[in-house]
């Protein structure tokens, strides 16, 4: 069963990557419902394989019309569409998607070495330390976003607020309005969908018939594909490099592709001898971008599966999926089912590789994929979305909730605030509460419990070390993309 589901996961991963708006989070959105009916390593392949096809899907338009398909490949359009107007797109493509499998291939390996011996560090953490890491996750989510800081931590604390609804560790109920349909709780999955998909949906309504109106791809033929796939392959330092930075940023709790690309792109650009010849169509600027936007999925699974704490949006959706298999992320789960850690690890370095002979299919009807009318799109998208969050509550509460987190969504993004920290906060929350409980009751309700916590004072210092480098790195980023671009 398990490997039934990993080629369709790809090309889901591919098409939904490939279409400007619906990007790799919206794809794991909607066919998160499916995995209900699933065991939960083929439900886990099947999601980490629409994750892996999503991290090349979102180059092709960013390489054919300078319309990244993701966040995570704003960098790919830097040097990739350059080349496609110089008759390489081909050749650009063939470039990336290597680049994208062996970025993959790189994250899972480095993860197969480290996942123990992060989990068994990881136990030694109390419920203050656990605290210390969730504040850890929802602070960088915060800071590392296109809107200002202060949206980023409005969004987080919105989310967390929103976890409240219902009945608390302590028996105590909150937030439900004297509804007893609030007494559970807002549904996860279903806000989790109308977050990322209907907000989304709704946003593309006003955008005319087609995604991309008027534009005739050139077609595409193997040769220059494969030229592509050969330059790549005689350029693997470059492809190391990128990978190495992407698996390094996924593992911060909080920080995602959409990070590593910008500063694999950037590190690429310092250390080449050419860095002029970067924004006008140099390969080089495509391996950097595809190499780290793909291993920092490797790069996340590490905080996800050793603590519990999603690195992104794709990620959190990932832990939503353990929430619905009853399956909870963190050292004890490493520990008492290595089996299926390991076979989840392997299963996605099978994924990479299957990706090249994949992705050279999948580029052939790139230039049908993005001509699809919205007016069949988002109604199609929007009922499947519908009928999952259903089929998960069994009740009207599902799409209700859909409905509702879509609108707020939609507002969200209107107005400049990050829809990540949101869904973040929603999930980490309740962990978040009962971390704090525990710490609470273990204290006393002495606040200098903490003085005898070393480790949790040296992941406090840590914390603030992390978020002021954060917010260097921030303004040294966006003022070298102002430049490039």
């Amino acid at each position: 069963m398990a490997w039934l589901v990993v080629i369709p996961g790809l090309f889901i991963g591919l098409i939904f990557g490939a279409i400007p708006g619906l990007s790799i989070s919206i794809a794991m959105a909607v066919f998160l419902p499916a995995t209900l009916y699933m065991e939960f390593l083929p439900a886990i392949l099947f999601l980490t394989a629409i994750f892996t096809g999503g991290g090349f899907g979102g180059a092709v338009p960013a390489i054919l019309m300078n319309i990244p398909g993701t966040s995570s490949a704003v960098a790919t359009a830097f040097d990739g569409y350059p080349m496609a107007r110089s008759g390489l797109h081909g050749e650009a493509l063939g470039t990336g998607l290597v680049a994208s499998a062996v970025g993959t291939l790189f994250g899972y390996v480095i993860l197969l070495f480290i996942v123990s011996p992060v989990a068994t560090l990881v136990l030694m953490l109390g419920p203050t330390e656990m605290l210390t890491v969730a504040i850890w996750g929802l602070l960088l989510i915060a800071v590392l976003n296109d809107a200002s800081i202060a949206k980023g931590v409005a969004a987080g604390l919105l989310g967390i607020l929103i976890s409240t609804i219902g009945y608390s560790d302590t028996g105590m109920m909150r937030g439900t309005f004297g509804s007893m349909y609030l007494l559970d709780g807002i549904p996860p999955i279903p806000a989790l969908i109308g977050l990322f998909a209907a907000s989304e949906l709704i946003n593309m309504s006003g955008c005319g018939d087609y995604l991309v109106a008027d534009r005739e791809l050139r077609k595409i033929r193997l040769g220059p594909i494969l030229k592509g796939v050969k330059a790549s392959l005689r350029a693997w330092p470059q492809v190391l490099r990128g990978s190495a930075i992407g698996t390094a940023i996924g593992i911060i709790p909080g920080v995602g592709a959409s990070v590593a690309n910008l500063a694999s792109y950037a590190a690429a650009k310092r250390l080449a001898r050419n860095p002029e010849s970067f924004g006008k169509g140099n390969p080089a600027g495509v391996i950097a971008s595809e190499s780290a936007n793909s291993s920092s999925e490797g790069g996340g699974m590490v905080t996800l599966l050793a603590l519990g704490l999603p690195g992104g949006a794709g990620t959190a959706i990932l832990l939503g999926a353990f929430a619905m298999h009853n399956v909870t992320g963190g050292p004890r789960f490493i520990s008492e089912s290595k089996d299926i850690v390991y076979a989840l690890i392997l299963g996605n370095i099978v994924q990479a590789i299957l990706l090249m002979g994949v992705g050279l299919i999948f580029v052939f009807g790139a230039s049908y994929i993005v001509k699809v009318r919205l007016s069949y799109l988002i109604p199609f998208v929007l009922t499947v979305s519908m009928m999952g969050a259903f089929a998960i509550t069994g009740s009207m509460v599902g799409p209700l909730t859909v409905a509702g987190a879509g609108a707020l969504g939609w507002v969200m993004r209107r107005y400049g605030y990050p829809v990540t920290a949101t869904v973040v906060g929603l999930l980490i929350g309740p962990m978040a509460e009962g971390e704090l409980t525990r710490s609470w009751q273990i204290s006393g309700g002495d606040p200098t419990f903490l003085l005898n916590r070393p480790i949790t004072l040296v992941m406090f210092a840590l914390l603030l070390v992390t978020i002021t480098f954060v917010l260097i790195s921030r303004k040294r980023s966006r003022a070298e993309v102002k430049y490039d671009v």
